[in-house]
C-alpha cells in the first residue's frame, strides 16, 4: 500500500522555521517521509488529521470579494462547516466561494 504524501505544493516555512504552512509538516517529516514505514506515514497522517484548519485569507472564485476560509464555524472549524452539506455544487470554480456566494449556490436548483 502506498500512501499519498501530504505535499500541497505549497512550501512555506512558518515564521518559526518549524513546519511548512502548506502541508504543517514538521522539517524532519518532510525530509524523511521517503524513508517512512507506511506506519510512521498514516501517524503523521493522523496528527495532521486532528489539527484545527488554519485559516487563510482567500478571494471568492465567483465574485472575488475577499473573505476568511478556515474559521468563524459553530464547533470552531470553517463557517462553510455549518451550511447544509449538499455538495458537490455544480458551479464552474476553481476554489472556496465567500460566504454570499457559497448560500446562493446552495440555495440554486443542480443544472
Amino acid at each position: 500500500m502506498s500512501i499519498e504524501s501530504p505535499c500541497k505544493g505549497v512550501c512555506k516555512l512558518d515564521s518559526e522555521g518549524e513546519y511548512c504552512t502548506g502541508c504543517r509538516r514538521t522539517l524532519s517529516e518532510i525530509s524523511q517521509w521517503r524513508d517512512f514505514t507506511d506506519e510512521e506515514k498514516q501517524q503523521v497522517w493522523g496528527r495532521l488529521l486532528c489539527r484545527p484548519l488554519m485559516a487563510e485569507e482567500k478571494h471568492c472564485s465567483c465574485c472575488g470579494e475577499k473573505f476568511e476560509c478556515g474559521s468563524g464555524g459553530k464547533n470552531g472549524g470553517c463557517w462553510c462547516q455549518d451550511l447544509p452539506n449538499l455538495m458537490p455544487l455544480s458551479l464552474n470554480s476553481d476554489d472556496c466561494l465567500c460566504p454570499a456566494c457559497l448560500k446562493r449556490a446552495l440555495s440554486t436548483p443542480s443544472e
